[in-house]
């Protein structure tokens, strides 16, 4: 041992470790890397990606959280970065695109001033101080929602760009139909509870063909074929035990001696299942929705006293049925009585493609109601259901907060003019990173433009000048491709969705920044040589240059 130069060795052997300006310029490649892997589906001109998985099978989608949930992300600090858009996706339900941008944009711009020694808490002090106000303006730009008309441009907007094609009109319709029809009033506030608003989907049709339903549309068909295929005032019964013999807890046998015996042990069974059909049709009801099995026998019985049956009904669908009809959901025949009895105009068996289904319609004030998604493909109706999940959700929060602002990137050009005001009055380093958040926000517009295949530099100069001049409702106008006024233009995004995506793209970011050190466990599976990184990831860097397989 010389002079104490053995090497100590604290780490498992087959251990990588990245420190200081590289563990923070390999992540913050990661970072860009994805968002510049989602970055050309932004906007209504936005393209879409195909996504193949392991078992061939196909996404075509340019729903950000979407690709992102599906790409087989290696990278941790990617990881990160698809967090961004999960969270976004289960808080507002849109904006999930925009968020992922923005942070991969604040990173980038927190790159040059890393490099100019600026130290990366000053940094993430600077975007927060930044984000507070640009929370602020944004109240001060928040407009009203006074109108269904709102509502309906609102849901417009989400779904444009999605593959709904002419057929927007039609289906923000809808949206806000569902939308007022689960909308209710709790201590003077309103509350959207958007799981009450049930999307089915089957393909077969073209997208117009996509209809509301005031009332529940449930994926089964009744149980008996001798049950009336059509139920007028339908008094509706809603069961979670099953109308069959119980098998004892205990094991036991019966043991019959007399032949004649096993005819009576029979009927006994038979007059058992009779008993339980008729106090459901004791209690007046003509439907039954049983959460549980229906006994062949008691199906016959159903069907002879003329009773619509469905059995294995899901757990959400009876809560829905209880909600759209008014019935209470009993769990012991002896319970059901005519005042724990659903009401609902016609409930009716239809086919729809290959399937039949039953269709509950006509319910007095539905606070559960569905929408029924048609189109020519598999792809196109899955890509339309999550497009009207996000117009579902979108419209919900702006009913919810009564406010939203202009969209087509002019919030984004606005924000990035105040913020730069603002920097100037803040002094010292911090004012960099103030200034690097006021360019970060640029990103959008940017992108919008050069999506819809305008020059993104003229465009953006053009913005910042109307701007500047006071116009702060201009964006990017893509019916005609130029800017202009997003009031006039109808483009409207919830102000929600716009303070949450800048809230979580900092806060990212100013998680990844504040990283120095990457420690990475060599991998338990998969030969690596004593010399190879974990994973193959490339010295952690591996999204940097070209990306692992997503």
């Amino acid at each position: 041992m010389l002079g104490g130069q053995m090497p100590i060795l604290v780490l498992k052997e087959g251990t990588s470790r990245e420190q200081g300006k590289n563990a923070q310029k390999n992540n913050i490649e990661a970072a860009k890397a994805i968002a510049d892997a989602i970055r050309t589906t932004l906007g209504p001109k936005g393209m879409d990606k195909m996504l193949v998985d392991s078992i061939g099978d196909i996404i075509i989608s340019n729903d950000g959280a979407t690709i992102l949930k599906e790409m087989d992300v290696d990278h941790p600090t990617a990881k990160m970065i698809v967090e961004v858009a999960k969270s976004q996706d289960t808080a507002v339900g849109d904006g999930t695109t925009s968020a992922v941008i923005m942070a991969g944009e604040l990173l980038k711009q927190a790159e040059g001033l890393l490099e100019q020694g600026v130290h990366a808490t000053v940094i993430a002090n600077g975007y927060r101080l930044a984000v507070n106000e640009a929370k602020k303006y944004l109240e001060e730009m928040a407009l009203k929602a006074k109108d269904d008309k709102t509502l309906k441009l609102i849901a417009m907007t989400a779904l444009s760009g999605k593959n709904t094609g002419l057929s927007s009109e039609l289906l923000s319709d809808l949206v806000v139909k569902a939308i007022d029809a689960v909308a209710e009033e709790r201590n003077g506030k309103i509350v959207v509870d958007t799981a009450n608003i049930k999307v089915d989907k089957k393909n077969g049709g073209s997208v117009n063909d996509t209809q509301y339903i005031s009332g529940l549309l449930i994926d089964k068909e009744k149980v008996h074929a001798k049950m009336p295929s059509i139920v007028k005032d339908a008094k509706i019964a809603l069961v979670d035990s099953a109308l069959e013999i119980k098998k004892t807890e205990i094991e036991a046998k019966v043991q019959i001696t007399d032949p004649t015996k096993i005819q009576d042990f029979l009927n006994q069974e038979s007059d058992t299942l009779k008993l339980m059909v008729e106090k459901v049709h004791k209690s007046g009801a003509n439907v039954i929705f049983c959460q549980k099995g229906i006994d062949d026998i008691a199906q016959h019985y159903l069907a002879k006293e003329g009773i619509y049956a469905v059995r294995r009904v899901k757990k959400s669908d009876m809560e829905k049925l209880a909600k759209a009809t008014g019935a209470k959901i009993v769990t012991n025949l002896d319970d059901l009585s005519k005042a724990s009895l659903g009401v609902a105009e016609r409930v009716e068996e239809k086919r729809i493609s290959d399937d039949r289904m039953t269709f509950v319609t006509g319910c007095a004030n539905p606070k559960a109601v569905s929408i029924l998604i048609r189109g020519g493909t598999d792809h196109v109706v899955s890509e339309i259901e999550r497009a009207l999940n996000d117009a579902i959700r979108v419209v919900g929060i702006t009913k919810e907060d009564g406010r939203y602002l202009p969209g087509g990137g002019a919030v984004e050009a606005e924000l990035s003019l105040k913020i730069r005001n603002y920097a100037n009055s803040v002094g010292g380093r911090e004012q960099l990173a103030i200034e690097a958040f006021s360019k970060a926000l640029e990103v959008i517009p940017r992108t919008l433009a050069e999506n819809a295949g305008m020059d993104p530099i003229n465009t953006l100069i053009q913005l910042k000048a109307e701007h500047e001049k006071g116009q702060k409702n201009n964006g990017i106008d893509f019916s005609i491709n130029k800017t202009g006024d997003m009031n006039k233009a109808g483009v409207f995004d919830p102000l929600r969705v716009k303070k949450h995506a800048l809230e979580s793209a900092v806060e990212v970011s100013s998680m990844i920044l504040r990283i120095d050190d990457v420690i990475a466990s060599k991998k338990s599976s998969g030969g690596e040589g004593p010399g190879q990184m974990p994973g193959g990831m490339g010295g952690m860097g591996g999204m940097g240059g070209g990306m692992p397989p997503y």
